[in-house]
């Protein structure tokens, strides 16, 4: 099979069916679909199946937004955490989740508390918001604590003894692996079709890891009704893009960014990561289809319609970072119904949905093969050719920081000693490669924004430079390489990386370490397959610095030559991004064209500002909401703190008001008994460690 993700490969019967119900439906541009959601007191997660977070509501409009205050406010008092939650509305009930995973159902009048679930797991980490189904009377609430899928009363917050066993269902079961020894949560929620609730997860990225397969539950019973394998078996397509039995020993492939689905048409769109070993692919020759796919589905069946690859045989971590989104267009005398893609890469890609045609072309481009043994590098990568990229796409000494002369020489003569050359440059090993847009992206998971009154794409993107590198493991079994291999990439080689480690027993004792081990704590994985011995042999090294040989295990046996030697941002001495500005931009983009509508810098630091450099933008997570009212609204920024309202038409900053702590989350817009709110969770989940965290929940409204 040609495995050239140009050629859309697509099930020929199920695609022509698709086209026939589409010819004989009846003109229904986005635009008239979205307008024909009457309820106003709702908003569910990414404002639609559709992904579009775009809300008809203009109560508040350019003229009068700048006389936004506080209508409410909800502190969750559930400690600091990185939860990323978008808050869902239904019938006047607002759902979100607190940073220990906690679930509340608050008046979304008033921000009163009505109810508050508690899984007792210790579960923390991404949770980004809550699915809600109805029938009838009755309505349910799907949420995830740590590797299970919680039905809860939508009324009551108590879950529904009939779904799962005991109201839940336990994620790590049925992925053809030990279920106590790996780890599965789900980030992102899922969507829901007709009576299916369709899930992906994050899985490890180092392996043992757990294929990443797509499973659609029934929404009453629990039970699984359909599964899509990521990680081909044999006698499905894409197979021959692995190695022989590849799915069985190694795993990833999965969707942690979330959904989109076509009602209508009955597709979902899923995008997915990258396959373990994240960085080191020597044990997974071939392009490995569907790792870094665009997948369109049968949503009722699960069976594939068509996909894309955009990254063969990655190697970067290169995952499609965010959810689909479902757009209307017009191009060349036409109205496409069409599916956008952001990626950490800084592309748009845009395809119909139902033949995955791409609107613009797309080009193979060649890129240099590896040089470390073992590893085998895909000859070319496929590139849109519009729109351009919403993020620069090589690092050159004209583009180092110039905020002083002291920050440009150390960078300058950092750079030097770099491996640099652009997009899908392979890592070395013992040299640091630059991987510009970085880890984090171009785009990350807030998603973007669709207006159907323009056909205009709003979307905000970080600009870093990440550095890194790979390093030969050790076949030695001891404290010190089971560190290296499991917790370095994170935590550093020198215990100092991103959270540090070097003050660990001031903080936990050895059962509370072991335990954090086991079940994970925070962005955290869980480590479920680490055998005892070891375990205790990271222990010691933790809080002793001790470094025992132990007897050889299958884990240790089991891992790859080399290791990545972790996530480094290249930031001067003070902290500061090495390269120039911006560090964050917000970009309106015409679909419609492939041609951007306006770029501005997003975001800033205090300091900087206080010192006179402003515009400088910043990392920023969470997405964008857009409504008819002609605002995009969005938090996301990492160190100012701010939420702001800018016009939608030219990207002017209309208002903006300090949060307690940084927005990153995607808001939320909805109206109740006639007075239209905008909320925000603000968490303070990606602030420097100085500054300060919790979760509280903040509404805006008009004042009376």
């Amino acid at each position: 099979m040609n495995t050239n993700p140009l050629k859309v490969l697509f099930c020929t019967c199920a695609v022509l069916l698709l086209i026939v119900q589409a010819f004989f439906s009846a003109p229904n541009v986005q635009a008239q679909r979205t307008a024909a959601r009457k309820k106003t007191d709702t908003f569910i997660y990414g404002g639609g199946p559709e992904g579009t977070r775009y809300s008809s509501l203009k109560q508040i409009n350019r003229s009068n937004v700048q006389q936004l205050e506080v209508a409410w406010t909800y502190d969750a008092n559930d400690g600091p955490g990185d939860p990323q939650t978008q808050p869902v509305i239904a019938d006047g009930v607002l759902y979100g989740v607190t940073p220990k995973h906690k679930i509340i159902a608050l008046d979304a009048a008033t921000g009163k508390l009505l109810w508050r679930f508690d899984s007792g797991l210790a579960a923390r980490g991404p949770n980004r918001g809550v699915m809600v189904w109805g029938e009838g009377n009755e309505k349910r609430i799907l949420v995830a604590a740590q590797n299970f899928i919680y039905a809860l009363n939508a009324a009551t917050g108590q879950p529904i003894p009939g779904f799962g066993t005991n109201g839940r269902i336990d994620l790590r079961e049925g992925l053809g692996r030990d279920a106590q020894k790996i780890s599965i949560a789900l980030t992102t929620p899922g969507v829901i079709y007709k009576d299916l609730f369709i899930v992906g997860g994050r899985l490890s990225e180092s392996l043992p890891s757990p294929p990443g397969d797509i499973r659609a539950y029934d929404v009453r019973t629990g039970k699984l009704r359909w599964s899509f394998h990521t990680i081909p078996q044999p006698g499905e397509p894409g197979y021959e893009s692995w190695p022989k039995d590849a799915w069985q020993y190694t795993g990833s492939a999965n969707n942690w960014a979330g959904m989109a689905v076509d009602e209508k048409r009955g597709i979902v769109f899923v995008p997915t990561g990258s396959a373990a070993d994240d960085f080191y692919g020597a044990n997974r020759a071939g392009d490995n289809l569907y790792s870094d796919t665009l997948l369109a589905l049968d949503a009722a069946t699960g069976k594939r319609l068509w996909h894309f690859q955009a990254v063969k045989h990655d190697i970067w971590d290169r995952d499609f970072p965010s959810p689909p989104t479902l757009v209307t267009i017009k191009r060349n005398g036409r109205t496409i119904d069409a599916v956008a893609q952001t990626s950490k890469q800084g592309f748009v890609y845009l395809f119909d949905r139902v033949t995955g045609k791409p609107v613009f072309p797309i080009e193979e481009q060649k890129y240099p093969a590896s040089d470390v043994p073992g590893e085998v590098t895909a000859a070319t990568q496929p590139l849109p050719t519009k729109p351009a990229p919403y993020s620069r796409q090589r690092l050159t000494e004209d583009l180092l920081t110039t905020r002083t002369p002291e920050a440009h020489q150390w960078a300058l003569n950092e750079f030097r000693k770099f491996n640099v050359g652009g997009q899908f440059l392979p890592f070395r090993v013992d040299q640091e490669t630059i991987i510009f847009p970085g880890f984090d992206g171009g785009a990350e998971w807030g998603g973007s924004a669709f207006d159907p009154e323009t056909g205009w794409l709003y979307l905000n993107a970080n600009e870093m430079a990440w550095r890194a590198s790979l390093a030969e493991n050790q076949t030695q079994n001891t404290g010190r390489q089971l560190y290296l291999r499991n917790c370095a990439v994170c935590h550093g080689d020198d215990l100092k990386g991103n959270p540090p480690l070097d003050a660990v027993a001031a903080k936990h004792n050895a059962a509370a370490i072991a335990t954090i081990i086991r079940q994970g704590a925070g962005r955290m994985p869980a480590f479920p397959n680490l055998p005892s011995p070891e375990v205790a042999a990271l222990v010691q090294y933790l809080l002793s610095g001790e470094s025992k040989e132990l007897t050889s295990t299958a884990a240790a046996t089991n891992q790859p030559r080399y290791r990545f030697t972790g996530y480094h941002k290249f930031l001067d001495k003070e902290g500061y991004p090495a390269i120039a500005p911006p560090w964050g931009t917000l970009n309106a983009i015409n679909l419609n064209t492939g041609e951007y509508a306006w770029k501005i810098p997003f975001g800033e630091y205090p300091e900087l500002v206080a010192k006179g450099m402003t515009g400088t933008g910043s990392e920023n997570y969470g997405g964008p909401v857009v409504t008819a009212g002609g605002l995009v609204f969005i938090a996301a920024t990492n160190f100012d703190r701010k939420f702001r309202a800018f016009d939608k038409a030219t990207g002017k900053l209309l208002w903006e008001t300090t949060l307690p702590f940084a927005g990153n989350a995607t808001p939320a817009t909805y109206e109740v008994n006639g007075r239209q709110f905008v909320v925000v969770h603000a968490t303070g989940g990606k602030a420097r460690r100085d500054e300060p965290r919790g979760s509280i929940y903040v509404a805006f409204a008009l004042k009376k």
